[in-house]
């Protein structure tokens, strides 16, 4: 491994199930892929594990266990994970009681999911709700998708929705950590959601579109009438808060602490625009929002198209890349999309340390 640079393997909704009855494993074969074409240090992965439209099971978290023993060149813990929207319990069952079982980023569950804690190569801090760890001065801020309590039909009626949620408890975490550490570190959140009007149908009813008599349907979100379905396509819910763009209010008033928004959900091929938006865009200074897509192909079938980033930090420098790998021939080539690769400046120099 270069030790001049970090690189960093950004990928999510694999959708496991919905892949593996059309005879593809989704996390299997993007790992292999990713080992097998390129290097990385480490894994983020933004969630979305399950493909269960009511509530994920136990069999479909045995299958994404499975499914992680493709690892060959890195341990399971090389991999940092946050709960998406499909991998929720019902808003009755402990939270996130499936994710911790399976998927369990702070290894308490290491019997289900094979994760130790002490095995991470940089510890993490907190909770599978927020945590942080530090590689280098880089600095991830991993935020996992909740229920939110007022929806009492949640996962399972509603397919998901509402639209993404984090506690206020999250939120005043996230605001705490980049208050006191923007002067130090580069700053990175995680969360399965972008924010409203970042990236690719990420704004208001962009998840859905219109039937020929003017109501509105399914497109690249479920349709669910009590689920919030204006915002299906972004983080909308800050505890009892509904629609008052925390996140985004806190970013225009404090422009450049943030670098990097890393998140996912909506699946589409990598050069959808759709919102005339695409997947990496700055904004509210210099905050670059990458959606890193899907690593499912039959999810949402008419829009998903596997893929995933990779991002590379440069010891000493300012200047980093992010690229587009594809995981499939189903929209062009398997490979890097190099029309899609991307350099961008840092709010300060990476150092490896």
């Amino acid at each position: 491994m270069n030790k001049k640079t970090f690189k960093v393997w950004a990928s999510g909704c694999a959708h496991v199930n919905a892949d593996k009855k059309m005879g593809r494993d989704s996390l299997r074969q993007s790992i292999i892929d990713s080992e097998n074409y390129f290097e990385w240090d480490i894994g983020v992965n933004i969630g979305d594990f399950s493909a269960a439209i009511g509530l994920p099971t136990d069999e479909e978290g045995q299958e994404v266990v499975n499914q992680f023993q493709a690892l060959k060149n890195h341990i399971r813990e090389d991999i940092y994970t946050i709960c998406g929207n499909h991998d929720r319990n019902s808003p009755q069952e402990p939270e996130g009681m499936w994710f911790r079982k399976w998927i369990d980023p702070m290894g308490d569950s290491t019997h289900f999911s094979n994760v130790k804690n002490e095995n991470y190569r940089y510890p993490i801090h907190g909770s599978f709700e927020h945590y942080y760890f530090d590689a280098g001065n880089l600095r991830f801020l991993m935020m996992s998708d909740i229920n939110q309590k007022n929806q009492i039909k949640g996962r399972g009626e509603l397919g998901g929705n509402p639209s993404g949620v984090v506690s206020k408890e999250t939120f005043d975490w996230w605001v705490n950590q980049i208050e006191e550490n923007h002067k130090q570190k580069i700053l990175i959140s995680v969360h399965h959601y972008m924010l409203r009007e970042t990236t690719v149908a990420s704004g208001d009813w962009e998840g859905m579109k219109k039937d020929k008599n003017g109501n509105w349907q399914t497109n690249y979100h479920g349709y669910f009438s009590e689920g919030t379905p204006i915002s299906a396509s972004y983080l909308s819910w800050v505890g009892d808060e509904y629609g008052k763009n925390n996140f985004e209010n806190w970013l225009k008033g404090n422009p450049g602490k943030l670098d990097i928004w890393m998140g996912g959900h909506t699946h589409t091929n990598p050069d959808d625009r759709f919102g005339r938006k695409s997947h990496i865009e700055r904004k509210y200074g210099k905050t670059l929002f990458v959606n890193v897509a899907a690593l499912t192909r039959w999810h949402v079938k008419h829009h998903a198209i596997p893929m995933s980033r990779l991002f590379t930090f440069r010891d000493k420098s300012d200047l980093a890349t992010v690229e587009c790998f594809l995981h499939s021939d189903d929209y062009r080539q398997k490979g890097f999309y190099n029309k899609k690769k991307k350099d961008f400046q840092l709010s300060k120099k990476f150092e490896l340390l």
